[in-house]
């Protein structure tokens, strides 16, 4: 089985055991499934951020998340070769909702969740992709998520090559 039938897999069985009533998420893994999350960058509550999401909302989708989870694998894998970050930040880290880099706003906030998304260092209450990231990323250009965190390991702290694809 690929990596990506494995998450799918992973993520419609998880999901069912939410949709089911199953709200604690430490009870949906294997040790298999958790070392295959290790094997991708994950932590079990990153993965089931996009599970309850989904769940609820039908948003992000489950090919959303894999998407996702492509560009962390990847990132994980190639820029980190395949070593955990010992770091991880908390919600008083992040800019505010209000904080803006040239009028806009809210983009500092996510500039650094999706940081720190690709390094796997958000602290399990902090979501890569929540429903403010979700409507940032659509008032911006309808920016997929995953080409959104492509787009800042590419430009690797460079504020101004984001800029230009916000702003067209």
């Amino acid at each position: 089985m690929t990596w990506s039938d494995q998450f799918l897999e992973l993520f419609r069985r998880c999901v069912d055991q939410y949709k089911a009533g199953n709200r604690d998420f430490n009870t949906y893994y294997s040790p298999e499934d958790l070392e295959f999350l290790l094997s991708i960058g994950y932590k079990p509550r990153e993965f089931f951020d996009f599970v309850e999401d989904f769940g609820d909302e039908a948003q992000p989708t489950e090919s959303t998340a894999l998407l996702v989870a492509a560009v962390r694998r990847d990132y994980f894998l190639v820029v980190q070769k395949g070593q955990h970050s010992d770091k991880e930040i908390q919600k008083n880290d992040l800019p505010t909702f209000g904080d803006a880099i040239e009028g806009i706003t809210y983009l500092p906030r996510i500039l650094k969740k999706a940081t720190h998304k690709l390094r796997g260092e958000l602290d399990p209450d902090i979501m890569y992709g929540c429903g403010g990231d979700r409507k940032f990323l659509r008032d911006h250009g309808n920016l997929p998520m995953a080409d959104f965190l492509r787009h800042v390991w590419a430009a690797d702290g460079d504020t101004a090559k984001l800029m230009t694809l916000l702003k067209g």
